[in-house]
C-alpha cells in the first residue's frame, strides 16, 4: 500500500491507499522539529486503529511546502518502513503537466497534486482548483491538465489572526457561519465575524468571477482544503469539494509512475 504525506504551513496530512481506494487519512500540526521517531510512534498507533500494520505500507510518496520537515519524513520512510520516499516533483514522479507560467520552480507542491488531481476529475475541461489552507488560492488548470497560474490571498485564519494582533481590543472568535444573513452585526463578536465571513464570500465570488472572465469560457470549480466546507451551503459557488484533492493527486502521480504514464 502507498503512504502519501502533504506537508502544508499548518498541518501535514498522512492517508493510506490501495491502488486508488482511500483507506484512512490522518492530519497533524506542522513541526519541522518532529522526528521520524516520534512521527512513527503517533503513525503506528492510527494504522492500527484502522486495522492495519506498517508492514503493509511498501512505498511512501511525500509533498512538502516546508523545505525543512522533509529530512525527518524520508528518515521515517526508510526507518520505519524500509522504503525510500518519493518526492513528488523530482524524479521518478516529476509532475508531468505543464507548468505554464514565468517561475514554474516556484510552483508549490500542493498546488501541482492539486492540477493533477484535478486533471483527474474534469479531463478536457478548464478548471479553477480553490484552496482553503494558511493561504487561499485560485488555481487555472487547462483543459490538456496544465497549470495555468493563479491568485494567492490570506487565508481565512490567517486574516483573522492579523486583525486580532493588530487591535489590541478585538477577542479572539472561532471562525463559523454567521447565524443569520444579516451584515449588520450588534456585538464586536458579530461583527467581527461578519467581516471575516461574509468578506471571503464577496473575495470568492468576485475573484471567481474575474477569473471566468478572463479565461473566457466555463470553469469546473473546485473547492479543497480544510477550511472548504465553511463555505459549502453557498452551493452556487463551487461545483465539487474534495477535502482530499492534494492526497488524491500524489496518489495519482505515484500510480502514474509506476504504470510508466
Amino acid at each position: 500500500m502507498l503512504l502519501a504525506i502533504d506537508v502544508g504551513n499548518t498541518n501535514a496530512k498522512f492517508a493510506l491507499f490501495r491502488g486508488t481506494e482511500l483507506l484512512a487519512r490522518w492530519r497533524i500540526a506542522t513541526d519541522d522539529r518532529r522526528t521520524a521517531d516520534e512521527y512513527m510512534v503517533w503513525l503506528d498507533q492510527l494504522l492500527r486503529i484502522e486495522g492495519h500494520d506498517r508492514a503493509d505500507v511498501d512505498a511512501v510518496i511525500i509533498s512538502t511546502v516546508v523545505p525543512r520537515a522533509l529530512h525527518n519524513l524520508r528518515l521515517l520512510a526508510d526507518k520505519y518502513f524500509g522504503v525510500e520516499a518519493l518526492i513528488a516533483g523530482r524524479d521518478p514522479v516529476s509532475w508531468g503537466i505543464a507548468l505554464k507560467v514565468d517561475e514554474p520552480q516556484a510552483v508549490g507542491a500542493d498546488r501541482a497534486c492539486n492540477a493533477i488531481s484535478a486533471q483527474a476529475i474534469a479531463p478536457g475541461k478548464d478548471k479553477l482548483v480553490i484552496s482553503f489552507g494558511t493561504a487561499t488560492t485560485f488555481d487555472h488548470i487547462g483543459p490538456e491538465g496544465g497549470y495555468l497560474g493563479g491568485i494567492i490571498a490570506p487565508g481565512v485564519n490567517l486574516s483573522l489572526e492579523a486583525l486580532v494582533a493588530a487591535a489590541a481590543k478585538l477577542p479572539r472568535i472561532a471562525i463559523e457561519a454567521p447565524a443569520s444573513g444579516s451584515v449588520i452585526g450588534r456585538t464586536t463578536e458579530s461583527q467581527m465575524l461578519i467581516g471575516v465571513y461574509w468578506g471571503y464570500v464577496a473575495m470568492i465570488e468576485g475573484l471567481i468571477a474575474r477569473m471566468k472572465a478572463e479565461v473566457g469560457k466555463p470553469m469546473t470549480v473546485i473547492a479543497t482544503g480544510g477550511l472548504a466546507t465553511l463555505f459549502e451551503e453557498h452551493a452556487h459557488l463551487f461545483d465539487r469539494i474534495e477535502p482530499d484533492l492534494t492526497l488524491n493527486g500524489l496518489m495519482h502521480l505515484y500510480n502514474q509512475r509506476s504504470t510508466g504514464q
